[in-house]
């Protein structure tokens, strides 16, 4: 296997090794339990002990003392956090009807963390909107269901068991040591509802003193039950589907690199480009003129302008878009439209916590209308889905609304990220019914990460591994971006979206290195851009293979590192009947 062709690193990929008592069986990987199967059917996609530092990245351990009998595993983990270190003796044992996780960690020396201790995870497909019951510490029940659409903030709290039902097996959960609540992970783009512990009203980050000691478990169960009713595919379809224009981003920098280069952009065959003006970032009329420069080289692209307004509280926002308005003026760049997003906007606020001071959306909204009248104004957010879920637009507001996604929130490994195909139409359908019928545009969706919503940077990436929230992805530069980008081509072709992001131009997330060679997945790109308006007769993302057929192309994807071409993609012609 040619590591840096497939992943853009020659780091391998982790792997995992199968533990199996009885028809139940499981997946060992790096510490932590993927992919609980019993009989083939899948009943908890993982369960992890997880410290996370004070910007929400993974700290990853340091395994030792790995000891594997039958269905039993121990070993020692070491979770290093600058000033001192989390040391954790975990025990998983697999049996024909259960399942045991168990942690004793103690602090060595003072560690700051936004949380540490076991989270599970459970499955989307089949669960979403399925009846599960919720033990409470009281020892009361909440007979409830697994939330339908993506639920902005926590659906369950103060949980002390979950049990639902998967095929005809009855699976319960049992979590001692802490308090536990649920998130539902889809909303960034996790295929997952996960239960992790300390609730996120608390204050964060902790401080875990030296010495002090944490204990935790986590004990599931299955029994056999009668065939529970099954739940509808949520899933976001509009009737005759054309599939969206391609636009990639840009900075001024990028501008002033593509207006010399004009060809690199003509060469991808995108339709528009979505120019990046952050006011917070000191950005100003110099930028506007390098975006104007460009229009004028490449005068067929449509222009799109993604502006990071100021907006601090009590402002006199029409006063702050009118100065826009005349430096746009100025600088005779013509936008095709304008997306507005507050710049305090970019940074999330979790449950529990304050809300910062911005003005009311209305009032943006309202001042963006009357500084640019006769074009286009998008709103929602340059962030991603958690973020528009939790301060939704104002209704019939804008003429279009955004969004971006990232696939390394939470997890970064291969099949984590091209496991978050399987939320995607559950955002879209969760999008559109916020939406509504406005015009709804994916907006930047790379492997990696170009800003961290959820804490001060995104995480630096120097060993070019698989990191969560990083800016710099290796996987951009090998087949891997190409199949992944495909699948979320596939996931969104059916749910009416009129544009998407799929890459930068220049940088880490784009498809033209800094010597100017394509990266793979420029093909993918391009070939997709090619289908822009055209009719969309099929999009599947299953079992490993995402396909996009049009009337006379299907371009298709292997998603997984197996076969004759792991990650391979293609485009052949073929012909589907309306």
């Amino acid at each position: 296997m040619d590591l840096t062709r497939l992943f853009g690193t020659d780091k391998p990929p982790r792997r995992g090794e199968v533990l199996r008592r009885g028809e139940a069986q499981v997946t060992l990987e790096a510490g932590q339990l993927r992919h609980l199967r019993i009989g083939g059917t899948e009943a908890i996609r993982a369960v992890s002990f997880l410290v996370r530092d004070r910007d929400w990245g993974t700290v990853e351990p340091v395994i030792t003392e790995l000891a594997m009998k039958g269905g039993h595993v121990a070993y020692v983990a070491r979770y290093d956090m600058g000033g001192g270190s989390l040391d954790a003796q975990v025990t998983l044992t697999l049996t024909p009807d259960s399942l045991t996780a168990e942690v004793v960690a103690v602090a060595q020396g003072t560690v700051e963390t936004n949380r540490a201790g076991f989270t599970v995870l459970h499955p989307i497909e089949s669960v979403a909107g399925a009846p599960v019951s919720v033990g409470h510490s009281d020892g009361s029940v909440e007979e409830t269901r697994f939330p339908a659409l993506v639920e902005p903030w926590q659906p369950f709290k103060d949980i002390a068991s979950l049990t639902h039902q998967t095929g005809r097996l009855r699976i319960e959960c049992r979590l001692e040591g802490d308090v536990f609540e649920m998130e539902d992970q889809r909303q960034w783009g996790d295929a997952s509802f996960k239960t992790y512990n300390r609730p996120l009203a608390l204050p964060w980050p902790y401080a875990v003193r030296n010495g002090a000691e944490l204990r935790q478990v986590v004990r599931i169960a299955w029994t056999p039950a009668p065939a529970a009713e099954p739940v509808a595919p949520i899933r976001a379809q509009t009737p005759d589907p054309t599939f969206p224009q391609t636009a990639l981003v840009l900075t001024a920098t990028d501008a002033r690199r593509a207006t010399a280069n004009p060809d690199d952009l003509s060469r991808i065959g995108a339709q528009r480009v979505l120019c990046h003006w952050d006011i917070a970032a000191g950005h100003g009329l110099a930028e506007l003129r390098d975006f104007a420069a460009l229009q004028v080289a490449l005068p067929y692209l449509a222009h799109d302008l993604e502006l990071i307004a100021a907006c601090p509280p009590d402002s006199d926002l029409n006063a702050e878009f009118a100065s826009y308005a005349a430096d746009l003026e100025a600088s005779g760049f013509r936008p095709a439209s304008i997306m507005t997003c507050p710049s305090v906007d970019r940074q999330s606020t979790p449950p529990g916590s304050e809300w910062p001071p911005c003005p009311p959306l209305e009032a943006i909204y309202a001042a963006a209308r009357k500084a640019f009248p006769g074009i286009p104004l998008g709103g929602g957010m340059a962030s991603f889905f958690p973020e528009l879920n939790r301060k939704r637009p104002p209704a019939e507001a804008w003429d279009f609304v955004t969004h971006g996604l990232c696939p390394i929130v939470h997890a970064a490994d291969d099949l984590s990220v091209m496991e978050t195909l399987e939320a995607v139409p559950h955002i879209l359908a969760s999008a559109r019914v916020i939406i509504g019928k406005r015009d709804y545009r994916l907006g930047p969706s790379t492997i990696a990460m170009r800003q961290n919503p959820y804490g001060s940077r995104t995480i630096p990436n120097l060993d070019r591994d698989r990191v969560c929230m990083a800016d710099d992805d290796p996987r951009q530069d090998g087949a891997f971006a190409a199949a992944w980008t495909l699948g979320l081509a596939a996931s969104i072709a059916l749910a009416g979206v009129t544009v998407w992001t799929p890459a930068a131009l220049y940088g880490p997330r784009g498809l033209i290195r800094d010597d100017g060679s394509l990266r793979p997945v420029a093909a993918a790109v391009q070939a997709m851009a090619a289908q822009a308006g055209k009719a969309v007769r099929r999009a599947t993302v299953a079992h490993g293979r995402a396909e996009l057929a049009f009337n006379t192309t299907t371009l298709a994807a292997n998603l997984t590192p197996d076969g004759p071409d792991p990650f391979g993609w293609q485009s052949f012609r073929s012909s589907h009947k309306s």
